[in-house]
């Protein structure tokens, strides 16, 4: 693993995601290395020329330049993970994800005018519980299957998914709004992972594998073939839909998603 401490020219980044005004990225690179992550085929990535999941640059100006970015910006919803996890291990010493969140508060009140949303794998998150509390953030965790030995083919070196499930409950009674990204659907038994959810989380966003001909291979290897199918996906995403609802947790899917379906006519 390389970390390099990096010099950022700026930290919050327009987003074109729907309803997402901002992201903000602490590092480039993420050390969970997940062998489907879209992330590591951007072209600014590839030119690193290491694999992916074996560097990290950290911004070490990110809470600096935040400070005075807030001054200017136009008031919007921020997500703090899109493109890297804010609490990967580098985290621990490094404490930019931390620093941040401070920035936020001390700019207040023109911090104000943002909302915050965490995306992470990462028990770490819990260290700075309090003050996400204390900026009123939501704190989602990816959870792409309730199986682990599916987790450690596809996330090798992110936490466990009990890890995850066990986080996202003390969240929750820390008083703090929570959310689960099941994406990219891994297949799964669909019951046992919304039985696993099902009270430690207040709403699921729901998402495919994007680009599916980058992980065939992967898939071929471990006899998982037909969960690159446009069928597995769709049936999937269907059922956890109306799973979630009898436990009254709302489930929708990634606006690309839905905004195709609808476009194909499949009925979600």
């Amino acid at each position: 693993m390389r970390v390099t401490p990096v010099a950022a020219k700026s930290i919050l980044t327009p987003s074109k995601i729907p309803g997402v005004d901002y992201s903000l990225n602490p590092y480039v690179g993420c050390v969970h290395g997940c062998r489907y992550c879209y992330v590591a085929r951007m072209p600014h990535i590839r030119t690193r020329g290491m694999p992916w999941g074996e560097f990290v640059e950290a911004k070490i100006n990110a809470a600096e330049l935040l400070q005075r970015e807030l001054r200017r910006a136009q008031p919007g919803k921020v997500v703090i993970g899109i493109s890297t996890d804010p609490y990967q291990p580098v985290e621990r010493e490094l404490q930019l994800t931390r620093h941040i969140l401070e920035a936020f508060l001390d700019g207040y009140p023109a911090a104000e005018r943002f909302e915050i949303r965490i995306l992470t794998k990462s028990p770490l998150v819990l260290r700075d519980a309090e003050l996400l509390r204390e900026l009123g953030a939501e704190v989602g965790f990816t959870v792409t299957t309730d199986s682990e030995k599916i987790r450690e083919i596809f996330e090798p070196r992110a936490p466990a998914i009990s890890l995850r499930i066990r986080a996202l409950r003390e969240l929750k009674r820390a008083g703090l709004r929570t959310y689960a990204f099941v994406g990219p659907l891994l297949p799964m038994l669909p019951e046992m992972l919304v039985e696993m959810l099902a009270g430690a989380v207040d709403r699921v966003i729901i998402d495919r594998m994007n680009y599916p001909w980058r992980v065939r291979d992967l898939y071929r290897t471990y006899g998982l073939e037909y969960a690159l199918e446009d069928e597995f996906f769709v049936d999937l995403a269907r059922e956890l839909v109306e799973l979630f609802s009898r436990q009254g947790i709302p489930a929708e899917l990634t606006w690309r998603w839905a905004t195709k379906l609808r476009r194909d006519s499949l009925g979600l």
